[in-house]
């Protein structure tokens, strides 16, 4: 026998971000996909009735490309290590910049995935999309502790 429990309290966007993360470089195995289709059922429970909300939570139920996969892995494991990750960062007008950023969350709106975080360089907190996102490092430098609630828009407001 099964048992579900209800949830009494809504996920957090800080929390939807870290799951559907946590499942979107699951690739498409069995796994994946129970997962996904479980975090598609919560959804289903927040009775949303918005367009772009629908596209972003079709966006977070998807599997990845598998480049951007392995670049979300990296990501993922810089959030939870605490860790600068190098970024090798194609702008909007294509120019490839590096940059060291404190990765805080990930989040999704409309059709992309973004890594949010304090950028280095510009010493401002930055979105970064992932499929601009040309290459991910590694690195062994203690990133800068920043709460996610500060960079999720939306943070704390409730679905109607």
């Amino acid at each position: 026998m099964t048992s579900v429990m209800k949830l009494t309290t809504p996920l957090t966007a800080a929390e939807i971000a870290a799951l559907a993360l946590s499942m979107a470089h699951l690739g498409s195995g069995p796994q994946a996909n129970a997962a996904r289709s479980g975090l598609r059922h919560a959804f289903e429970q927040m009775e949303i009735d918005d367009a772009v909300v629908a596209a972003t939570l079709t966006t977070l139920t998807e599997p990845m490309p598998a480049p951007i996969a392995d670049r979300a892995r990296t990501i993922a494991n810089a959030i939870t290590s605490g860790l600068v990750i190098r970024l090798h960062y194609r702008d909007v007008s294509g120019r490839i910049t590096v940059r060291d950023v404190d990765p805080v969350t990930c989040m999704v709106h409309r059709e992309y995935w973004y890594l949010v975080g304090m950028c280095r360089m510009r010493h401002a907190i930055r979105a970064f999309r992932f499929d601009r996102i040309v290459a991910t490092e590694p690195t062994f430098m203690p990133a800068r502790p920043h709460r996610a609630e500060g960079f999720l828009p939306f943070q704390g407001k409730r679905a109607a």
